[in-house]
């Protein structure tokens, strides 16, 4: 049976990921350049996805001017490329990792969407998001689109698409969860943003779940960086936890993690097996430059290692 998910990336980024000893403030630091990558967090997602052998269509905004990259990536990975094209560039993030393992981000600003580029995204991408299993919509919203019209879009789409998973942050996350979207994925700084307090204990973030499952989300997944992931829906909760690994760059880890929930699902694997499935190729992700899945052994060695443990 053919199964096939769209991701949405509405202001998506070329990542600069680099290695460097040690980031010192009003000097030069070298840096030792591991990639220049297409990537944005929903195509990011759909990279685990068609590594993984699923069917996958990519939309959003690019801008016009440099566009060549995301073209050849989309080419290059077998995706149904429906983007729409924007005047402008699409932003570039660099990402440095020290050897400690911290990351630090300098995210630049790109291209702007007009009001008739918003409806025109809007009226074509209802006209056909409706046909596919699952639509992911993840990251922030680009210059000029509104919290309120997101929100707008976001709820015509659940109409139509019942499995929407959801991951963002700040304005867009808060726009998006009126919604109520099937699925989302938090980490535990955006629940605590969203739910007003900190969460210190694996209790409190239970509880913060549930408040978001009472709106109406089945499935409520929050990342916890090296401590694993939480699941809690309707089956009740649990905690998995990743191996230790060599941290060569987090970026994308979140995204990978996004894509082995959505492989799961489609493949209505239990809730166990696709949490520690997404947290091996989250733990994955992490050991490398960039994302994706090029050994699928290794995937399954790296499953073994994940403990997955009942919350009550």
């Amino acid at each position: 049976m053919s199964r096939r998910v769209a991701t949405i990336t509405l202001n998506p980024a070329y990542d600069l990921v680099g290695l460097c000893p040690e980031i010192v403030k009003g000097a030069i630091n070298r840096v030792q350049a591991a990639g220049l990558h297409a990537a944005g967090k929903g195509n990011n997602v759909a990279k685990v996805l068609r590594d993984l052998g699923i069917d996958v269509t990519v939309s959003g905004f690019l801008g016009k001017e440099n566009q060549e990259g995301f073209q050849q990536f989309f080419n290059e990975n077998g995706m149904v490329n429906r983007f729409h094209l924007v005047p402008g560039r699409t932003r570039i993030n660099v990402k440095l990792t020290e050897e400690s393992g911290e990351v630090t981000d300098f995210n630049f600003t790109g291209f702007y969407v007009g009001e008739a580029e918003w409806s025109g995204f809007v009226n074509d991408s209802l006209s056909w998001l409706g046909q596919f299993d699952m639509v992911v919509v993840s990251g922030s919203l680009p210059a000029g689109v509104s919290a309120e019209s997101f929100t707008d879009w976001m709820t015509c789409l659940r109409q139509l698409c019942p499995c929407i998973i959801f991951d963002s942050s700040r304005e867009a996350l808060v726009a998006g969860l009126k919604a109520s979207p099937w699925l989302v994925k938090p980490n535990r700084h955006e629940l605590e943003v969203w739910a007003g307090r900190l969460l210190p204990e694996l209790s409190d973030i239970i509880i913060a779940a549930h408040q978001l499952r009472d709106q109406g989300i089945a499935h409520v997944v929050i990342s916890l960086g090296e401590q694993g992931a939480l699941w809690v829906n309707a089956s009740g909760a649990w905690l998995a936890k990743p191996p230790h690994c060599k941290v060569v760059s987090t970026v994308g880890a979140g995204d990978s993690m996004v894509g082995g929930l959505v492989y799961g699902l489609l493949m209505r694997e239990s809730s166990e097996h696709t949490l520690r499935l997404a947290t091996a190729v989250s733990a994955l992700a992490v050991s490398q430059p960039n994302v994706g899945i090029s050994n699928r052994p290794e995937l399954a060695a790296m499953m073994a290692k994940v403990e997955l443990i009942p919350v009550r």
